[in-house]
């Protein structure tokens, strides 16, 4: 039995590898084998999208890393000197310099007992981070330097280290608390947001205490040592940060307090100089939170090229249609590995579908059935029994009936309507 084409399947495309499908195709006499298509021209174009496609990958990981590392240069944590980031305090430390004020940055506590003098202010940001060793090394520095110390929010755990006699009163109520005394860069700022964090209380003589929030200051300044010098502790950094220094009188009152000695030592105390009951642990921390900030940018900004660049070369996937074959192939071959096709998926349903639909276009152009009413049961299976003999036969279950069960079914139904086929032709 011929085998039967589908007509609802698309022509192939691909060229056959046996040498015997470039041979002409049956019933088409004299006609030449088409040359094999050449493969270079599509490996090139392949080859050379691929290249762009890497081009533009490398393009935007070296921009990526370029800004990551232009960003690291302004990003280093907060309270940092350094930093442009909300939380850090670059903007202090340039009004500083343009009053004439050197900021220096150290990350120990020997960096910073060893800058400290008469004509210092030594800054430190975090005191509770302080190991008693570091503690230990700047109190001695504050009691012999004659220097301005400021601590800024020391809780409990280094008041009694670093400025005996003074403890903790509790948590500011006020956020932006009035002077409420008589200094004077308390007076000229007025109010500042020196709320929001400790307030303290102490009993040793002249002391001033400023901007009281609940009825303890969060701002005091302490005699310190025989040498002149002085300890100011503030109960919040909101003031000393780069998002709210323009608010209130907060740049005045940061720029009096850390600006009144031409030299300034900023002290961002490392991981070498904490204590650990007191250091942040790594394993408090997520792996997103581990990641510089100008990496995380950086990689959000590559997903979203990536994302661009995938949907400008997507192809939208429309209509099957049938194209020509570029080389002539037999149609047993074509017969068989569509047949393979259908075996391999169990596609029994379509098989069978197939070979009654090409069997019924047969039998309607043998037995004069228009086209149109070919595959309409009230007018081929009549046709069709008239030109039997023999016992009778249910024409339109074998023509129009179900799915077979098994392989071996699509075979039996195979070679029935090959046998009523052959019927209808010698009858």
């Amino acid at each position: 039995m011929t085998g039967p084409t589908d007509p609802a399947t698309p022509t192939a495309t691909s060229a056959p590898s046996a040498p015997e499908a470039r041979e002409p195709a049956a019933g088409t006499p004299g006609h030449a084998p088409a040359p094999a298509p050449a493969d270079g021209a599509p490996r090139t174009r392949s080859l050379r999208r691929i290249r762009r496609v890497l081009t533009a990958v490398a393009v935007l990981a070296a921009g990526a890393v370029a800004m990551a590392a232009l960003d690291s240069g302004t990003r280093h944590g907060g309270l940092d000197p350094r930093s442009a980031d909300p939380f850090g305090s670059r903007a202090v430390a340039e009004l500083l310099k343009e009053r004439g004020v050197t900021t220096r940055v150290v990350t120990t506590a020997r960096e910073a007992a060893a800058a400290t003098g008469p004509r210092t202010t030594l800054l430190v940001t975090d005191p509770d981070r302080l190991g008693a060793t570091q503690r230990d090394v700047i109190r001695s520095a504050i009691d012999l330097s004659g220097g301005r110390t400021v601590l800024l929010a020391p809780s409990s755990h280094s008041l009694s280290d670093l400025s005996p006699g003074v403890r903790t009163a509790g948590d500011a109520t006020t956020d932006r608390p009035d002077p409420g005394c008589t200094l004077p860069a308390a007076t000229s700022a007025g109010r500042a947001d020196t709320g929001g964090g400790l307030t303290y209380a102490t009993a040793l003589p002249r002391t001033t205490a400023c901007y009281p929030s609940g009825g303890h200051p969060t701002l005091l300044v302490l005699p310190t040592g025989p040498t002149g010098g002085d300890t100011v502790l503030l109960g919040s950094e909101t003031i000393l940060l780069n998002e709210s220094l323009a608010d209130e009188g907060n740049a005045s009152l940061a720029l009096q307090l850390l600006g009144s000695r031409p030299d300034l030592v900023w002290y961002l105390p490392s991981l070498a100089d904490s204590d650990p009951d007191t250091a942040p642990s790594a394993e408090d921390k997520g792996l997103l939170d581990l990641i510089p900030a100008g990496w995380s940018w950086a990689l959000l900004q590559l997903f979203v090229a990536a994302v661009l660049a995938a949907l400008w070369r997507a192809r939208r996937l429309g209509p099957l249609v049938t194209e020509k074959l570029p080389v002539a192939i037999r149609a047993s071959e074509a017969t068989e590995g569509r047949a393979r096709l259908y075996r391999k998926t169990d596609a029994r349903d379509r098989a069978a579908t197939v070979l009654r639909t090409a069997t019924r276009e047969r039998l309607a152009a043998l037995l004069g059935v228009p086209h149109t009413q070919a595959h309409d049961p009230a007018a081929l299976a009549p046709a069709v029994s008239a030109r039997l003999t023999g016992e009778p036969r249910d024409v339109t279950a074998l023509l129009f009936g179900t799915t077979p069960s098994d392989d071996a079914a699509l075979v039996a139904l195979a070679d029935h309507l090959d046998a009523l086929e052959r019927e209808v032709r010698t009858s």
